[in-house]
């Protein structure tokens, strides 16, 4: 048997067997076979020199495999493009007996491709002497070419014998946090860390290509992209026929490295009975970028043409304990007082993009779904806000796990929703969904501790779960009100619209009542010209007599296909159409919604910014003439494009309606009521009592 062990270094315990062994790790003479029991091996990978050619340009990118009893118990990191790589790389084993020799696999990493063979060798374990610490050369050889010069492997390695409770206080941390990449552990050197195996989680969102290389004959691609971190990999869905193409994936690899690591990212053109064409390839250095924050990178493809745009995220793993959140919160005075400066009235023209600043407080949660079967979670959190996303560490075997994570974002858009899902992490598939909750930056009490009932992930009703948190919001009205006025910020990551009968039946009623509302003011206006009420018809005819009406006739023109298609082909465009009906009924009804909404003060903010701005246009109107106010609104329309050309083309009054929620968005927002007995005062008296 085989332990990961996190300890660095070796303990001083009695010496067993004073055999001596030369640098070349075979003794000097014939050692009988080391008595059963546990043993701690700590090996040094130094370094390699003289290492074969595997790439075209004469170099090699080198990483060693160790394994044990055809398990894999280490693995290096990768040094790009050198034939005499210097690791200085430390993993510490824990072996129940050494009659299994360590062997030891060099392999030339090759990205989108199978990995090269460059050559392997074996330390016998049985022929160390203990607690005296060695230097070992290994030469390299391939069973199929003996004769072969593939260079040389240099260790230091010492071999411990461990007993008793250090030996069984040993394997309850090595067990304890045993998980799908449990081998990569290995790496880890602290075994009074408290934190997970891993050291973070790298967080990757692929956006969109532009401008590929065209592969086929066509002039167009089949592109999909490859991510490899270690021995990690990912692939991405095949966009058919395009260079521009959309992927809207989000997916997350784990950190085992402190300094981080290199992410190869290759492109790749599907081409059905042969061999995929390549297309290029880059990397991201994951060194080079901060922790707890969303980079949004435009990556050029390498050996090929166009680019990759990219959302990546590094969240450490590490846990933070709830009398240091102090030490990271908004409790601390100055750095509240500085906060407060940087979003006071007095900087409204400082940065306006930069709105506000959000901490969110992941505490813990309470009675969680099980999703195991052993009737327990491994649950873990991710925190998004529109296109930032932050993930906490996981807590294993555990319905009431506790985070004490403090996250921090910079708000761009005040009526933004914050979003805290939970999820059971799953080894063999992806994670499986606990519960989810939305608020409303408008609508979070600042400071307070708060319990949370989760949803399910139509955010409809309750599920099984509460969690606890405590958020912070400190922004600039005015740049809010501002902000306002600019189109939305796109979510890349959105869940695809399927068709459903119960959707398709509610978009039709919301749309209906909407229709309503618009037919009864029509029989409105038409009573005013019945005379059934002859004042309210003298005000109409006046009304009527000063409007100018204005006339205009679009041609519509549709495009028919006149190939045939097939049933299946027929089927779903069946399918797309009742889909966009779906949305076009959604969107209509939003529409009406929001405007009622409006008049309703669902959200106060935004009402009041209403309010503001018709008297600021009134009084504007007072002291100038409208046609002044018309020929500047549109100078500025029509020199827009030359003053920036990258500006968006928007509506003011559509942007201002996008931030007022639907009804269907009010109920998704609004919070449900916790079980008295989840309050925390009510926690704290049971915790005293």
């Amino acid at each position: 048997m085989l332990y990961s062990c996190k300890l660095k270094g070796a303990c001083n315990l009695p010496v067993i067997c004073n055999k001596k062994i030369n640098t070349a790790g075979t003794s000097n003479a014939d050692v009988p076979l080391a008595e059963p029991g546990m043993y701690q091996l700590d090996i040094t990978l130094r370094r390699g020199q003289s290492l074969a050619a595997r790439d075209r340009g004469g170099t090699s990118d080198p990483y060693v495999k160790f394994k044990i009893g055809r398990k894999e118990v280490f693995r290096s990191k990768i040094i790009h493009k050198n034939l005499n790589p210097v690791w200085e790389e430390k993993a510490c084993l824990l072996v129940d007996h050494l009659r299994e020799p360590l062997y030891i696999k060099v392999f030339d990493y090759d990205f989108g491709l199978q990995d090269d063979f460059m050559g392997s060798a074996f330390l016998d374990l049985t022929q160390l002497e203990l607690n005296r610490p060695t230097d070992v050369t290994l030469t390299l050889k391939d069973p199929h070419y003996p004769d072969h010069d593939l260079g040389i492997i240099l260790l230091s390695v010492i071999l411990t014998p461990k007993e008793g409770e250090h030996v069984t206080m040993l394997m309850r941390k090595s067990w304890k946090r045993s998980s799908k990449f449990q081998t990569q552990s290995l790496r880890l050197s602290d075994v009074h860390r408290k934190s997970h195996l891993w050291r973070g989680i790298v967080s990757i969102t692929l956006i969109e290509g532009r401008d590929l290389k065209a592969m086929d004959s066509n002039g167009l691609s089949d592109p999909y992209v490859k991510f490899r971190l270690g021995h990690q990999k990912y692939k991405s869905k095949i966009m058919p026929k395009t260079l521009n193409p959309q992927w809207r994936e989000q997916f997350d690899f784990h950190l085992y490295e402190e300094r981080g690591g290199i992410i190869d990212i290759t492109a790749w053109d599907k081409d059905a009975g042969k061999r995929d064409d390549f297309i290029g390839r880059c990397q991201i250095d994951l060194s080079a970028l901060s922790r707890e924050q969303t980079h949004k990178l435009e990556l050029q493809l390498e050996e090929g043409e166009g680019h990759l745009v990219l959302l990546v995220t590094l969240t450490a793993s590490a846990t933070v304990s709830i009398s240091d959140l102090s030490v990271n919160s908004l409790e601390d005075r100055k750095e509240r007082e500085e906060i407060l400066k940087r979003y006071s009235p007095l900087r409204i023209f400082h940065n306006l993009k930069d709105v506000g600043f959000l901490q969110v407080k992941v505490i813990r949660a309470e009675g969680l779904m099980a999703a195991d079967v052993t009737g327990k979670s491994d649950p873990f959190c991710v925190v998004e806000l529109n296109n930032d996303r932050l993930l906490t560490h996981t807590v294993y075997k555990n319905l009431n796990p506790e985070w004490n994570k403090v996250f921090t974002f910079n708000i761009k858009d005040i009526h933004s929703v914050l979003e805290v899902t939970v999820y059971d992490e799953d080894r063999d598939r992806s994670a499986d969904f606990l519960g989810k909750v939305a608020i409303p930056l408008l609508s979070i009490q600042n400071g307070e501790q708060k319990a949370y009932v989760l949803k399910n992930k139509q955010l409809t009703g309750p599920t099984k779960g509460v969690i606890y948190l405590e958020i912070d919001v400190i922004f600039n009205a005015v740049k809010a009100s501002l902000r306002t006025l600019i189109p939305k910020e796109q979510k890349y990551i959105e869940e695809e619209n399927r068709l459903s009968k119960q959707l398709l039946l509610r978009n039709f009623i919301r749309t209906k009542r909407c229709v309503m509302v618009l037919v009864n003011a029509a029989y409105y206006v038409n009573s005013c010209f019945d005379w059934d009420s002859p004042p309210r018809s003298l005000a109409a005819f006046v009304v009527v007599e000063d409007m100018l009406e204005d006339e205009e006739e679009e041609d519509d023109k549709d495009d028919k296909d006149s190939e045939k298609k097939g049933f299946i082909n027929k089927i779903y465009a069946i399918q797309e159409v009742c889909i966009s009906v779906q949305n076009i009924l959604d969107e209509v009804a939003s529409f009406g919604e929001r405007i009622k909404n409006t008049f309703n003060w669902t959200v106060p903010f935004l009402s009041w910014l209403a309010i503001v701005a018709l008297c600021a246009f009134t009084v504007i109107l007072y002291f100038i003439p409208l046609r002044y106010i018309v020929l500047v609104w549109g100078i500025n329309k029509f020199t827009k494009k030359l003053r920036n050309p990258y500006a968006i083309d928007n509506n003011e009054l559509l942007d201002f309606l996008s931030r007022v929620p639907s009804d269907v968005q009010v109920v998704q927002y609004q919070e449900l009521k916790p079980d008295p007995s989840h309050s925390p005062c009510k926690r704290k008296k049971n915790n005293l009592g």
